[in-house]
């Protein structure tokens, strides 16, 4: 697909902005009651879709939840089962780490364990970053024989680890098992050219285990999405596109990183976020908006503050009209149910606005309005395309 909008992109002065509430889509708590987003009161995002048009994205495949990595992947035009990029690369890339060709990156989470030594909390309360700060200079005092060892801050209970030296592969297993009540797993080697790394993983646990262990609640750590950084192509090269990032966390950031989006300095909050939209918006075509708290409360299980995170991008709706983007494209990078507390399978509803849409007969923004909307179920790596369609950067395909 890419190799096709590759060939077909052509460059011109239209605007596409694709705001991405992270983890929008959800379940009812009850039989027969609403969604978070159809809990919520959305009035700009209902007119968009009274006079646009609607559906569902899947981000990867039918049943399969996806991490966050791939489910932006997707929503950036790339098959996410050809791109694997491992969430450690992300990181690191986010806080703007030099990661070279040949480095290992973990992301890494502090979290709690009790007396023996089972996960009680995989976020350690969401301890503060600045807590974290602190916890990371103890780490830097991990020493490995021949393996240079970095430790980073990310935010709040995240950390990067980079391990980088001669022969050092990555295909290595997490060691979050995903729910508590379990010790942290081993790192695993998945192939016998990643022994050596998962010796020299499991010897850094070993050493960040002892430093941590009267520091509650952050006594232990977990690693996940052990990766080196992949080749990928760029947004430009296959878009002709000037694109831009806006997005306050550091993973985000990476992500928009990798394929080439210029990273702009989101500040803090939405409203931040979208003065930055209003500041840069002519020196880019493309603008990636993310908003992280819709997953941050659907993985908490908070159905009521999901909610009012939901209204709280629907406020900011009519100020990104405001600026008249030829295509707008609301929608999530996975679904994130509070039933749930955690990422899921769900398809997620999407809205795409264009002055060249087929209205359909969806008249608000929720699960079942968008069941019935003219985008039907797609996967989500074709969201772009479409928008490039209607902002008429893609030629005619053949004669």
């Amino acid at each position: 697909m890419l190799h096709l909008i590759k060939q077909l992109a052509i460059r011109n002065d239209t605007k596409i902005v694709l705001l991405v509430a992270d983890g929008l889509g959800g379940l009812a708590i009850e039989p027969g009651g609403p969604t978070e987003l159809e809990a919520a009161a959305t009035p700009n995002l209902d007119a968009l879709v009274a006079e646009n048009v609607c559906g569902l994205s899947l981000p990867v495949a039918p049943g399969i939840t996806p991490g966050s990595g791939p489910g932006h992947l997707g929503l950036f035009g790339y098959d996410p089962l050809e791109f694997t990029i491992g969430r450690g690369v992300l990181e690191a890339l986010g806080i703007d780490f030099d990661l070279g060709p040949d480095d290992v990156a973990a992301r890494g989470n502090f979290c709690t364990v009790d007396a023996d030594g089972r996960i009680t909390d995989r976020r350690a309360g969401r301890i503060a970053t600045e807590i974290a700060r602190g916890l990371v200079e103890k780490l830097r005092d991990v020493r490995i024989e021949g393996v240079k060892v970095f430790v980073e801050p990310v935010q709040d209970y995240r950390f990067v680890l980079v391990l980088r030296g001669q022969g050092l592969e990555a295909e290595i297993d997490d060691t979050d098992p995903g729910r508590t009540g379990e010790a942290p797993l081993a790192p695993t080697a998945l192939t016998p050219g990643s022994e050596r790394t998962a010796a020299i993983l499991k010897e850094f646990v070993a050493q960040a285990a002892d430093i941590l262990k009267d520091d509650h609640p952050a006594n232990m750590i977990t690693l996940r999405g052990i990766a080196k950084r992949p080749p990928i192509p760029q947004m430009e090269e296959v878009y002709q596109l000037r694109s831009a990032a806006i997005a306050v966390y550091p993973m985000y950031r990476g992500l928009a990183r990798l394929v080439g989006m210029r990273i702009l300095d989101a500040g803090r909050t939405l409203d931040d976020q979208i003065a930055a939209l209003r500041r840069h918006w002519e020196e880019a075509d493309f603008f990636f908006v993310h908003y992280k708290y819709t997953d941050a409360a659907g993985e908490d299980g908070d159905f009521a503050r999901k909610v009012t995170c939901i209204e709280e991008v629907d406020a900011q709706i009519a100020e990104i009209v405001k600026l008249g983007p030829d295509v707008l494209i609301v929608t999530g990078d996975h679904s994130t149910p509070a039933k749930l507390k955690s990422h899921s399978w769900h398809p997620v509803p999407v809205v795409l606005a264009a002055g060249s849409c087929r209205r359909d007969e969806a008249t608000a923004f929720g699960e079942a309005q968008c069941l019935r909307g003219g985008l039907g179920q797609l996967e989500a790596k074709y969201l772009l395309p479409l928008a490039l369609a209607h902002a008429g950067r893609l030629a005619k395909f053949g004669a």
